[in-house]
């Protein structure tokens, strides 16, 4: 039942598709679109929850729809369902949000069709149950998520963004072909039935996991297959960047792990290795990358990479606890990373939508030329708050909970028997403390210089606070922020059944435990209570505000106001974005970013200011895809002398080819 309920929902967004090229110009398609989209996605979203809490076994169904032979199989499972239900929660936040952020669309007709069809096409991919509606349910996701971000196609930017998202999004899909063609074999038999029936090689195995890593890690924004994501997501409207943030890259979390935990049966011993190296290495750059940005979506946007490498180091660290035998070890550490997939998709989806608010009011992305707006978007401030602190793992919110946990795991790694891992994760472990501090550093610069402090701008002095429905879709991710947060024992049995359909495993039950603690392991080693934490938070803070307001003297008293050195009260004298940046750019800078600062001192007398201007490079974009794009373009020249050959040459190639291709399969084993 819950599967028929699914893909009548999505029948229906197909059905919202077609509605909004129709409507698409009139005043109230914005309306009538994100209403629809949020109705389908909360009917969505209650189904999922269902099949989840009550455990229930697949539910399989073929459509005779796609290849003649092998038909449309979709299936609803413990995973699957728990994806599904992230995927609709984000979509009805976005949905929410958009009833009032859509009003301020200056192209909507550009936007209305391909939403509903982007929404679609990511529950498509968490439902198929075969290698052909997987793949042409992915590429249905990339294509109408790209038609997203060109929507603002007049701007030269979006269409730099959409052109790089485009080429690594075919990168990504042509990788996954690979890895499902290999998986298949010479029978073709592409259901995910067969798949995990048949016992390929070692070897085979092997690479199959490397382009299951390239083709999800690219869509999820995986260090060095990173570089469209800052570029795509802030090109996107702001409720379309959250989905894309906070929702499409745990898409490719789930392809990731549908393939390498379910399809390819029992992992070997150095599986756990390049996921989490390559995850530990994308939490700490993207941290880096965001620090020293500028752009509010942007630096949102490479904290997402940070995430996404979180919750690939949990996965790798599930992997290798699963293959030495660990299953209470993989399930603690599996749990934290689906418990993170689940708290990032509101936190990042609550920041972008804080970033679309600013937008709106201000017309300004740029942090260095906002300030001050506390005052004039109070409400926009708070929620945007208990997001930076939940980005930032602190407590009593949820980004802490999932953090800890993943830390609980790493410290169990002494238990491994490899040599290798045993050096490896104490180095990730290492990694992740210091990407958990520069988080923190990093969302203390961003809320603090847009939203304290004076106004820098004019468009910051006039901002205004946002409407109803986006405080409203706002206010709720926070909501949900504070609850997984206090209470995270309820969401851990909740994921109980998914961790344990994955590793034969499941952490203790927790909602047993007393004062609503949760312990990972035992409690001995360790645990933790949000809700006392938060308690303890609310009466000390309630009681300093007493102690302040109530308990100090009444006595007027008048004084120069602390000038901090600067009696000029020019916003310009005020911390800067830069500034705040610069004793992290120094430490890491000249390695990471190769940075150069240049200062311009004006000689005696010279009445002109003095400047500083520093230079930062992407030495991944200039290491790894300029000598690619110029062996393309290398490559182009010198094949396109092959449209001026004769009649002959041409049948003389054809045939070299075909007899190649021949011998290919004549020697296929």
């Amino acid at each position: 039942m819950t599967l028929i309920i699914a893909l009548n929902c999505i029948a229906g967004l197909l059905a919202v598709t077609v509605l909004a090229v129709v409507i698409g110009r009139a005043s109230v398609a914005a309306q009538i679109v994100y209403g629809a989209s949020l109705i389908g996605s909360l009917i969505l979203l209650f189904a999922a929850i269902g099949h989840l809490l009550g455990a229930a076994d697949p539910v399989s169904m073929t459509l005779p729809l796609g290849l003649p032979w092998l038909g449309t199989h979709f299936r609803i499972d413990t995973l699957s369902s728990f994806f599904l239900a992230v995927v609709d929660l984000g979509i009805a936040a976005a949905s929410l949000y958009a009833l009032g952020y859509g009003r301020h669309e200056q192209a909507p007709q550009r936007v209305l069709p391909f939403y509903p069809a982007f929404l679609a096409g990511m529950n498509l991919v968490v439902l198929a149950d075969d290698a052909f509606t997987f793949l042409i349910s992915w590429e249905f996701m990339s294509l109408s998520s790209w038609a997203l971000v060109m929507a603002h196609h007049r701007v030269r930017e979006n269409v730099h963004a959409g052109y790089v998202y485009l080429i690594m999004a075919s990168f990504g899909t042509l990788t996954l072909l690979l890895a499902f063609g290999l998986l298949a074999g010479p029978d073709g038999d592409y259901t995910f039935a067969a798949i995990r029936a048949a016992h390929p090689s070692a070897g085979l195995v092997a690479l199959v996991l490397i382009l299951a890593l390239i083709g999800a890690g690219s869509k999820a924004g995986l260090v060095p297959l990173h570089i469209w994501l800052p570029l795509a997501h802030p090109a996107a409207p702001s409720h379309v960047s959250a989905l894309m943030s906070g929702v499409m890259t745990k898409v490719a979390v789930y392809g990731f792990v549908r393939i390498v935990f379910d399809l390819l049966g029992e992992p070997a011993w150095w599986w756990g290795i390049p996921v989490l190296t390559i995850g530990a290495a994308s939490a700490v750059m993207g941290v880096l990358y965001a620090l020293m940005e500028r752009d509010l979506k942007r630096i949102f946007a490479y904290s997402t990479i940070e995430n996404v490498g979180l919750i690939f180091v949990a996965l790798g660290l599930a992997l290798s606890f699963k293959a030495h035998g660990m299953p209470l070890a993989a399930a603690l550490a599996l749990t934290a990373g689906l418990l993170h997939v689940f708290n990032h998709s509101l936190f990042k989806s609550l920041l972008f939508f804080g970033a679309g608010a600013v937008l709106t009011a201000t017309g300004e992305r740029n942090i260095e030329r906002l300030g001050g707006l506390i005052h004039r978007m109070p409400q926009t401030a708070f929620v945007m708050l208990i997001g930076c602190i939940a980005v930032s793992a602190l407590p009593p919110f949820n980004g802490f909970v999932s953090e800890w946990l993943i830390f609980q795991a790493i410290l169990l790694s002494p238990q491994l028997p490899s040599w290798g891992l045993k050096f490896l994760v104490p180095a990730v472990g290492a990694l992740l403390a210091l990407s958990a501090a520069l988080a923190a550093a990093c969302f203390v610069r961003a809320f603090g210089i847009a939203f304290l402090g004076r106004p820098r701008t004019p468009a910051a002095e006039q901002a205004r606070e946002v409407d109803r429905f986006s405080l409203a879709a706002m206010f709720a991710c926070a909501a949900f922020c504070l609850i997984v947060g206090v209470l995270p024992g309820l969401f851990i049995d909740t994921l109980a059944p998914v961790v344990r359909s994955l590793v034969g495993a499941r952490m203790p039950v927790q909602i047993g435990v007393e004062w609503l603690s949760i312990v990972p392991v035992a409690e001995s080693r360790s645990s933790y209570n949000g809700l006392l934490v938060f308690f303890f938070i609310f009466m000390s803070g309630s009681l300093a505000a007493f102690a302040i307001h109530r308990l100090a003297s009444d006595k007027l008293r008048r004084a120069p106001a602390w000038d901090c050195g600067y009696p000029d009260a020019s916003p310009a004298t005020q911390y800067t974005a830069s500034s705040f940046a610069q004793p992290i750019r120094r430490v890491f800078g000249t390695l990471v970013f190769r940075a150069r600062e240049q200062v311009v001192m004006p000689k005696p007398g010279d009445p002109g200011p003095a400047r500083m201007s520093v230079e930062l490079r992407d030495l991944i974009w200039d290491m790894l895809y300029t000598p690619i794009a110029g062996a393309v373009m290398l490559t182009a020249e010198r094949l396109n002398g092959l449209q001026f050959l004769s009649i002959r040459q041409y049948l003389s190639l054809v045939f070299a080819a075909l007899v190649i291709l021949l011998l290919v399969i004549a020697s296929w084993p």
